[in-house]
């Protein structure tokens, strides 16, 4: 375990992750990492299978560590609504944001190792007046004034297995990604995840792939010409750099086993062409990473399942995945 537990935050109440954080504990309890819940500890308790769970309120956060084992400790920011699984409710949305200050804060401090934070939905959040595009928009916004050694995120890492994705633009409609790429912005990920990668991953000498747009990266500019105008620069620049950055390679092509043996990340160009390999790959267990921050933060790659909530049937498994991954990045800067 880590000396410090981790903050873990609670999540659209209303969703499954009261239900998978009560999970991840058992499985999670005998062998750590410790971690404590920063949400409201009578929304956790009301989750399916928290019946004959021991969950424990802290008034210190430095309790967590040393229960963990034997309960699992909840630093109770209660709601001020009531819960109902299935039914996302903007009333829900400051205590949902609180949590995740609260937790931030706790990580800056250095009471925390690291944030993991359970799944929210952004339409509610944004009915109850939330301002930023998702979780890591607002980590960069809570985090900005902290010191940071090296180029500042916030930028999203997609893990599964052995593959490692980066994305040069996110949370964008399709149509407009192509003219949100830029040399300056490809570069700006390369340096941010060819970084992690030393810092938190322990690779020491980081190879990046580079996605291609088009089909075909481009077909010598038949398909498009953002390939040879836009990401080939971006790639030079990075060489220059001292980066071992190569591509840009057609994305149909850049994820098979084989190929994922040449590199130790892939940047690519817009959301999908990340996320897609990383679930095919391992639907279950892929992590979201949160690069660039001067805390660590992950995350499960999956949403709040309000279809499945409150049934008892949600995998924990992306969930222990983005502690494991936390732990580990945190005991990495700890000892670097």
């Amino acid at each position: 375990m880590t000396r410090r537990p981790l903050a873990l935050t609670l999540g659209d109440p209303a969703g499954i992750g009261p239900e998978i954080v009560v999970k991840a504990w058992r499985l999670l309890r005998e062998t750590g990492p410790a971690f404590v819940v920063v949400g409201d500890h009578d929304a956790l308790a009301a989750a399916p299978g928290a019946g004959d769970t021991a969950l424990q309120r802290i008034a210190r956060f430095g309790e967590a560590a040393a229960i963990f084992g034997e309960t699992l400790p909840v630093l109770d920011l209660p709601l001020k609504s009531q819960v109902v699984a299935g039914r996302p409710d903007a009333a829900a949305g400051p205590a949902i944001v609180q949590w995740i200050e609260t937790a931030v804060g706790l990580a800056l401090r250095g009471e925390a190792a690291g944030v993991v934070t359970a799944p929210i939905a952004k339409a509610p959040l944004y009915e109850a007046g939330f301002k930023f595009p998702g979780h890591t928009e607002f980590l960069g916004e809570l985090t900005a004034g902290a010191p940071h050694d090296g180029p500042r995120g916030p930028l999203m890492m997609l893990t599964a297995q052995d593959l490692r994705v980066t994305l040069a633009t996110v949370h964008t409609p399709l149509a407009r990604a192509p003219g949100l790429l830029s040399i300056e912005a490809i570069v700006h990920t390369g340096l941010i995840t060819a970084q992690a990668l030393q810092r938190d991953f322990g690779v020491d000498r980081p190879r990046l792939a580079v996605a291609g747009l088009n089909p075909h990266a481009g077909e010598a500019g038949s398909l498009g010409r953002e390939e040879i105008d836009v990401i080939a620069p971006a790639i030079e620049a990075l060489r220059a750099m001292g980066v071992d950055a190569t591509g840009p390679y057609p994305a149909d092509t850049l994820f098979p086993a084989e190929m994922r043996a040449r590199y130790d990340a892939a940047v690519c160009m817009y959301h999908d062409q990340a996320l897609i390999p990383v679930k095919m790959l391992d639907f279950w267990g892929g992590v979201n990473v949160t690069l660039g921050l001067p805390i660590v933060r992950t995350s499960p790659d999956h949403g709040t399942g309000f279809d499945i909530a409150g049934r008892g049937v949600a995998r924990p498994d992306s969930l222990i995945a983005a502690i494991r991954l936390a732990d580990q990045i945190a005991e990495r800067r700890d000892a670097g």
